[in-house]
């Protein structure tokens, strides 16, 4: 039976891609520009670049200084207490809470963005190449399962990514940090440049470089380079920072190969027992209900981590009962992210007669140094961690509590307080079988869709690893000079980080793992998953460049095999 009227010829396509974010344009470009017709999914609504209300706005053009009506933040409650704040300038973005709940067993913090271009609208930017002190770890500390590839599997598609997409940032030669091809490097201000020297002086074994981010410092591919606004999670009107609505989702469309559909919630994969493959997907049309059915000879999911687990979860059959591609019993398991929130802070008050232009939307960043070789190795945990963070002035701010008023709180208001500067640490989660996700078939969604049941934390490893980057970033900001020095160790949940990795791992063997090498589904091999499902382990470095870089891969893979008639 087929929903759509007019027929399954109407409704066939080469591929179909589910998600729009980092992955899915990614996807949806290679595809389309190696000539499938490629069928692209989201379930949110469209945006095209441009499409940004609030880019061009000023504090005064929105109500209430841009705080939303206390009625109206109960509907991004968990949303909300994360820190990305819901605002006048990104309320649009954000998921409701009241539209789709989930259950935690522990605390889980789900940031989601339901629109065109998904996170990559919203991320962070920062992009960091894995190495072979990565994909190798899980084998040397015989923790989880071993990742079916190596750096030299990847390392071209790195290059490929980066060259599209833009990174700026500064070649190191760092084993544990691959170089890449990068844009020129944002400039540090003068105490960063002094902390860097520092941290050089006093160790030999760590740096500080800036940060390698998705953001242009030059034009590249007809888009404009950063302004230096730091307004990015309004969305850029240059297209300065790498995202699927300015970058791989209007070159996939120039191919004239892509259709987009917005509104569609993917409800399932549909498998043919005949073929043993998937013969398409079916939808839920968010804004009529009304369930259709596409088809395609293969299938990318980008949903994002849990959303393609969850689509795999929702697609059960007598072959899968547990699940598409779930023979192993993983699926769901092994979610990972990064853990954070802790490390030190410090003053400087050098260079008051300097100050810095503009608003760099970038920071420093420390590459790993622990447990890199046996001269790095820690008693206590496995694995490592890295620090962001930097330096600026303080501004007119620090005179509210004064509440001071006349011609001298005016004339301390044109001043610039002192210098102040910021480790922060971010660090490694292993994949624990026991850390999961599954489905609560009987509390469903505003759509009627099984609501996420979360059930992950941190361990004594990660734990132990928050304790060495606080005394780390305290003796680094002391040998740098820094006064007033202080650490901090803020609330941190599972998903704070947006980095959620893991639920359906790449794998060696079908019996303990969801995907092969070239992230197709085991047992069913049209099907391939390309986002933070995939990851086999964390490292400590941001991994969306990982995501975009395993799915040019696969899209070669898949059309390769296509044309051969083996999918």
């Amino acid at each position: 039976m087929y929903f759509n009227s007019n027929g399954k010829d109407e409704v066939t396509y080469d591929a179909i891609v589910v998600g729009t974010g980092i992955s899915g344009g990614w996807a949806a470009k290679e595809l389309t520009e190696r000539g499938l017709k490629t069928l692209v999914l989201d379930r949110g609504r469209d945006v095209k670049h441009g499409d940004y209300p609030t880019a061009n706005l000023e504090p005064w053009d929105v109500p209430r200084a841009g705080r939303v009506t206390d009625d109206e933040l109960q509907d991004y409650l968990k949303q909300n207490r994360t820190g990305y704040t819901i605002n006048e300038y990104y309320k649009h973005w954000w998921v409701k809470d009241t539209d789709q709940p989930y259950e935690e067993k522990q605390p889980f913090d789900w940031i989601r963005g339901y629109h065109v271009g998904g996170r990559s609208l919203l991320w962070g930017r920062q992009s960091y190449r894995l190495g072979d002190l990565d994909f190798t770890a899980n084998a040397k500390d015989g923790i989880a399962v071993d990742w079916p590839i190596r750096y030299k599997d990847i390392a071209p598609w790195y290059d490929k990514v980066e060259s599209f997409i833009g990174v700026s940032g500064q070649n190191e030669g760092l084993p544990q940090l691959p170089d890449g091809k990068f844009l020129p490097a944002m400039e540090f201000n003068c105490i960063e440049k002094e902390v860097k020297e520092r941290i050089k002086k006093n160790y030999t074994d760590r740096i500080m470089t800036i940060g390698r981010t998705a953001h242009l410092t030059e034009p590249l591919n007809g888009r404009g380079q950063c302004m230096s606004r730091n307004r990015c999670m309004r969305g850029c009107p240059f297209g300065a920072y790498f995202s699927s609505n300015a970058s791989t989702l209007p070159a996939a469309e120039k191919t004239g190969n892509m259709t987009l559909r917005p509104f569609s919630i993917v409800t399932e994969v549909i498998y043919d027992d005949a073929t043993q493959k998937a013969k398409g997907v079916r939808i839920k049309d968010t804004e009529t209900l009304e369930e259709k059915e596409y088809f395609a000879k293969v299938i990318f999911l980008n949903a994002s981590a849990l959303g393609s687990t969850s689509i795999l979860m929702q697609s059960k059959s007598e072959r899968f009962p547990n699940g598409m591609g779930n023979d192993s019993g993983e699926l769901g398991h092994n979610v990972m992210d990064h853990h954070f929130q802790v490390g030190a802070t410090g003053s400087s008050d050098k260079f008051a007669d300097q100050y810095f232009k503009g608003r760099r939307p970038n920071g420093i960043y420390v590459p790993r140094f622990r447990n890199i070789d046996k001269a790095t190795q820690m008693k206590d945990f496995i694995r490592g961690y890295g620090y962001q963070g930097g330096g600026s002035r303080e501004g007119w701010g620090k005179e509210v509590a004064e509440a001071a008023y006349g011609k001298n709180f005016k004339k301390a208001l044109k001043a610039p307080g002192d210098w102040g500067f910021s480790f922060h640490g971010f660090g490694e989660v292993l994949p624990y079988h026991e850390n999961k996700v599954s489905l609560n078939d009987s509390k469903l969604d505003k759509w009627g869709m099984p609501t996420m049941v979360m059930d992950a934390d941190i361990k004594e490893n990660e734990k132990a690893m928050r304790k060495d980057m606080i005394e780390q970033a305290m003796e680094m900001a002391d040998k740098a000079g820094l006064k007033n020095i202080s650490k901090f160790e803020n609330r941190y949940a599972i998903g704070l980080g947006i980095h959620e990795m893991g639920t359906a791992r790449m794998g060696r063997d079908a019996k303990t793992s969801v995907l092969n090498k070239w992230n197709q589904v085991h047992a069913v091999k049209n099907v391939f998953c390309t986002d933070g499902a995939a990851m086999t382990s964390a490292g400590c470095q941001n991994p969306s460049l990982t995501y975009m870089a395993l799915t040019a891969r696969a899209a070669d893979f898949a059309v390769k095999k296509l044309n051969n008639n083996e999918l």
